[in-house]
């Protein structure tokens, strides 16, 4: 797993050396009103890939945020690729704002993946989860319990970054990826889970307990 130590994610290196070369170039050429947007710029590159730690609750049935943001849809659902029926949805909005590194919900293994590309509508909107463009993880606990969690691009975000493979073993709070410039990610919890959090609460991705597995 990439950005275990790093303040900065890996992922933002690119941006970042981008506009602090372009920010360079027009203060040698003496544009100054260009060079303080790009310098802006630069830093906002800087604090949006930031990577702070996380001190990850104990508790072995929570289940925590994998991302930073606000709750936007706390539900019943029908989720027909693996659950095969009704579950509870929980779907976190991330600005442009929130740190876009994302945190494993639960500890588990990896027993199966998928990515479709899709629209990039904003993804506040509930027919995001069906259209727009995404990647999910279906982990399974150590007692049998499943849990889907689906990273999803947004208007901004055009660029989704999952670092597992099928068969990993994931730890509770490690990172597991990234979205680019705002977007959400949903978690499935099996029907019969307890439910913490409620609409338009705000989470801390590896720290707010969004319910648990029972």
């Amino acid at each position: 797993m990439q950005n275990k130590n790093q303040p900065v994610a890996v992922e933002g290196y690119p941006f970042i050396a981008l506009f602090a070369f372009i920010t360079l170039v027009f203060a040698l050429l003496g544009l100054k009103c260009l060079t303080v947007i790009l310098l802006l710029l630069t830093l906002f590159a800087v604090y949006f890939f930031r990577n702070p730690e996380r001190v990850t609750p104990a508790e072995e049935e929570a289940v925590i945020a994998p991302a930073d943001g606000k709750v936007i849809f706390v539900g019943k659902v029908n989720e027909e690729r693996y659950f095969k029926g009704e579950t509870t949805k929980v779907s976190i909005f991330m600005s442009v704002f929130n740190v876009h590194v994302n945190r494993v919900p639960f500890s588990g293994k990896v027993v199966d993946m998928f990515y479709h590309k899709g629209k990039f509508l904003n993804a506040s909107f509930d027919k995001a989860s069906l259209q727009n463009e995404q990647g999910g993880i279906l982990l399974e606990a150590a007692n049998g319990k499943r849990l889907l969690f689906v990273q999803i691009a947004g208007l901004i975000a055009r660029r989704i970054v999952t670092y597992p493979v099928i068969g990993d073993l994931l730890e509770k709070g490690q990172r597991y990826g990234l979205i680019r410039f705002g977007s959400r990610v949903d978690v499935y919890f099996p029907a019969d889970s307890e439910i913490l959090v409620r609409l338009g609460d705000r989470t801390v991705a590896g720290e707010t307990i969004l319910g648990y597995l029972r």
